[in-house]
């Protein structure tokens, strides 16, 4: 079976409980679509091997073989752990048309992907430390 057949196991969680589990800078970026200053987050340079998972479930998101250093400020993915991994959207807020990110399982909010990053795929997943949780290898 596909990891897109068990969509129906999409978490769900009330307000209040996104809010007991995440942190209140968590919850901004991952509930409210908030967006974390560049070279602030705490995995923006980071260079531990190891696999990304999202804040809010815990779904494997990014490895850390294919982060690079975009310059943004932000911690960059040129690809995701599994494609079907993140659910991408149409941004139009901030006056800008953007491509939004979003984790597949819990819909939170990741960050934004753009077609200037570097080969094998030419995109830069763009990603807020804060949605992140990194499984150390």
């Amino acid at each position: 079976m596909k990891w897109k057949d068990v969509m129906s196991d999409k978490i769900k969680k009330t307000d209040e409980e996104w809010r007991q589990k995440l942190s209140p800078d968590e919850y901004a970026v991952c509930r409210q679509r908030g967006t974390e200053r560049a070279f602030t987050g705490r995995y923006w340079d980071t260079k531990t091997p190891g696999v990304y998972h999202c804040a809010g479930c815990g779904e494997p998101l990014f490895d850390s073989d294919t982060k690079y250093d975009s310059g943004s400020g932000w911690p960059s993915f040129y690809q995701p752990f599994d494609p079907d991994s993140v659910e991408e959207n149409r941004d139009t807020t901030h006056g800008m048309i953007r491509t939004e990110v979003h984790c597949a399982k819990c819909d939170s909010h990741l960050g934004h992907v753009f077609e200037d990053g570097p080969q094998p795929t030419g995109l830069r997943y763009c990603i807020n430390s804060l949605s992140l949780k990194l499984h150390e290898k």
